[in-house]
């Protein structure tokens, strides 16, 4: 222990509140302290914190993380796992100001910092790594991402004869799908495909025998999918030997955003940590909303009954972030839920107007709306990257996006492309991956094909060599090829051959392989130019990773955004609306959100109502949007919609009803308005509309 430490753990049992604990408030102080106000450093019971929308959940995490090592628990025994490596990163660099601040800023405290931190799955690929040799595993496996996951679901569909049935045998992307939701979920194939897939259950021996066939494939192939990472770990830290190991590497393991993990997360937690010791998740059951991904609301309401006696909760309930009447309509909300942890969150924020609910007529209107309020808050100094349009489901703002390139208002939506789902990412990345694993086919067919001259079929003769040959890459050179591709496919081996080398130097490799790639891509596509950038932005990537293997394994479960037209084209305006779905605006906050299509049929939609549980989810997805508005909330209801085509193309169209989940009885907390106002419905009451701009003066104008 230096003398920071000895300060702080002298502070803790003497009942003081250390001067980088006295911004928490009472309960993120409770939070924090748990576990070490007994013998300094040793992990107590375990923890829930039941973290409210707004009540500062990331900040006391990190508190608790600093603390911990404040109070002389190893930073190298500390995991802290998290639901993307953004947030990780982001917990990492407040932990280190928060511990400059405990510990003082001298050269004991420099350089402290939590060595296992990340996504379940990157934590889950370098554990597998280091136990690779004792769970059958080679240590230079490859990580499939969905794409070459589904390519790899697709050639086994093949090669069973699946795609060459009469009737409709689903497609790959829905292979994998049910594959996926059966791992996260563990539930029988059967059930599953019962519950989420009913029109592929008369495919149940068929679906069984090609995910046996995908996974002989995989293990052939020494690659590993996405829920491979969680399914290995489970499994691992359920054979008694294992977990102990595993288990004992770690005092301490922390979770945020616990309610949106799986069974398979909820079981390699209670595996390493059976007892709770050193245990603290922290997460909200009313923002539980990735069922479709596997995550289990269960798992955060059945916590504290896991252990014996239960984990001890603490409840942030103080709102940092939204006015009190935004507040008090949310907290109505998600107080009719059926099941919740009881509480009412709260805040020192006044806030001047009630939360709006606006009537309609139809989508037109909504969009115009939108437009209108947009450009009025705009005026009054709420840039545009303050405001935010959410929606159930992405094909709710098709026709706000219409209106808002017609009226020139930049805007960016949530859930585009990613940057490993564009062509020439994935190109480098494949052409990387069979470098280091020459029997992962997947990537070894796509890197082949880059060459000119070279085809799916010679390609798949290639692959066949190379996995029959022995390991090594020198026979590459000596694969017949046309005369036109022969000089090209010498480059070609000689750079795989330099690539696969343990020894090569690295980021030296990479950008070597950049560099040949950058020669394909004129041919290859008609914007090369723009592609490049993403290109030299993985270059620079590469180079702040220490191998090749930590690259390859974070990109592929972390990517960051793209900037080419694949990907979307990028901003040239400083200012821009933000058109998110609610699952993807989840954790982030706006001084102004409009919510779209609160009726039944689209919130809840109506693909989500055939249980109880799909409905709760529904309503906790509305509490999650409402949460996410600072000052201004205006929640719109349109009271009809359009259908067999676009409004104005005939008069077909349905009614809809306002969303379930805002009843009668909650009105009161709403300010209730009808858009546009009756004095501007003019057209076709009989009364004359004045023409907006006078084109006869215009067109006689042209000609002085």
């Amino acid at each position: 222990m230096n003398a920071g430490t000895d300060q702080a753990a002298q502070a803790v049992a003497a009942g003081e509140v250390a001067p980088y604990l006295q911004k928490l408030n009472t309960a993120q102080r409770q939070a924090v302290l748990w576990g070490t106000t007994g013998v300094i450093g040793r992990p107590d019971g375990p923890l829930l914190v039941i973290a409210g929308a707004g009540s500062g959940k990331t900040n006391t995490l990190a508190h608790r993380v600093a603390h911990l090592v404040a109070c002389g628990a190893d930073p190298g025994r500390i995991l802290l796992l998290t639901f993307t490596t953004r947030a990780a990163d982001e917990m990492a660099r407040r932990v280190a100001r928060i511990l400059a601040q405990a510990l003082g800023t001298g050269p004991r405290s420099a350089g402290v910092g939590i060595a296992w931190s990340g996504t379940f799955h990157s934590v889950g690929a370098r554990l597998l790594r280091e136990y690779a040799g004792r769970l059958g595993l080679d240590p230079a496996f490859t990580i499939h991402d969905r794409e070459d996951s589904a390519d790899l679901m697709n050639l086994v569909r093949h090669e069973q004869g699946c795609s060459a049935k009469d009737r409709r045998f689903p497609l790959k992307g829905t292979c994998l799908a049910i594959y996926s939701s059966a791992i996260n979920t563990g539930s029988p194939l059967g059930e599953v495909l019962q519950s989420s897939f009913p029109w592929c259950a008369q495919w149940e021996t068929e679906l069984r025998q090609m995910f046996r066939g995908y996974v002989e494939a995989k293990q052939a192939q020494q690659v590993l999918d996405y829920d491979d990472l969680l399914l290995y770990w489970s499994r691992m830290v359920a054979d008694p030997g294992l977990a102990r190991d595993v288990g004992a590497r770690f005092s301490h393991v922390l979770v945020d955003e616990y309610q949106d993990t799986n069974r398979l997360q909820a079981s390699i937690l209670l595996g390493m940590k059976p007892d709770g010791l050193g245990l603290t998740v922290v997460g909200d059951d009313a923002q539980s909303i990735y069922a479709f991904r596997g995550a289990t609301v269960r798992n955060i309401l059945d916590f504290p009954g896991l252990f014996d006696p239960p984990a001890v909760q603490v409840t942030l309930d103080r709102n940092y972030r939204s006015t009190a009447p935004v507040l008090a309509a949310a907290n109505a909300v998600i107080a009719l839920a059926a099941e919740r942890y009881a509480k009412d969150l709260w805040t020192e924020r006044t806030g001047a107007g009630l939360p709006r609910l606006v009537a309609l007529r139809d989508e037109a209107d909504q969009a115009d709306f939108v437009v209108e309020q947009v450009l009025a808050r705009r005026e009054n100094g709420i840039t545009l990257k303050s405001q935010a349009v959410l929606f159930r489901t992405a094909h709710h703002s098709a026709r706000l996006e219409l209106e808002l390139t017609r009226r020139n208002i930049p805007f960016v939506k949530f859930g585009g492309l990613r940057f490993l789902e564009a062509a020439h990412v994935k190109d480098v990345l494949a052409l990387m991956r069979w470098a280091q694993n020459p029997r992962d086919r997947v990537s070894g067919f796509r890197a082949l094909q880059l060459l000119a001259g070279i085809g799916p079929k010679i390609a798949a003769r290639v692959l066949d060599h190379v996995t029959a040959a022995p390991p090594g890459c020198a026979l590459l050179a000596e694969q017949p090829m046309p005369a036109a591709a022969e000089a090209p496919w010498r480059e070609f081996a000689g750079l795989v051959e330099a690539l696969s080398r343990p020894d090569g130097a690295w980021p030296a490799s990479f950008e070597q392989a950049c560099r040949w790639y950058d020669a394909q891509m004129e041919r290859r596509f008609d914007d090369a130019a723009t592609r490049r950038a993403d290109i030299a932005q993985l270059a620079h990537i590469a180079a702040t990773y220490p191998s090749l293997e930590r690259f390859l394994t974070e990109l592929t479960l972390e990517p960051p955004d793209a900037t080419s037209a694949q990907a979307g084209v990028p901003l040239l305006d400083e200012d821009y609306l933000i058109l998110s779905t609610i699952h993807s605006a989840k954790g982030r906050e706006w001084t102004a959100v409009t919510l779209l299509n609160a009726v039944d049929g689209c919130l809840p939609s109506d693909m989500a109502t055939g249980s109880s549980a799909e409905i709760e989810e529904e309503r906790r997805l509305l509490y999650v949007a409402m949460t996410r508005a600072r000052d201004q909330l205006d929640i719109l209801v349109p009271q009809r919609f359009h259908v067999g085509g676009q409004a104005g193309m005939g008069d077909r169209h349905v009614y809809a009803s306002r969303t379930r989940f805002l009843p009668a009885a909650m009105l009161g907390m709403f300010e209730q308005i009808a858009w546009p106002p009756p004095d501007s419905l003019r057209a076709g009451s009989g009364q004359p509309v004045p023409a907006a701009i006078d084109l006869a003066a215009q067109m006689r104008d042209m000609w002085r």
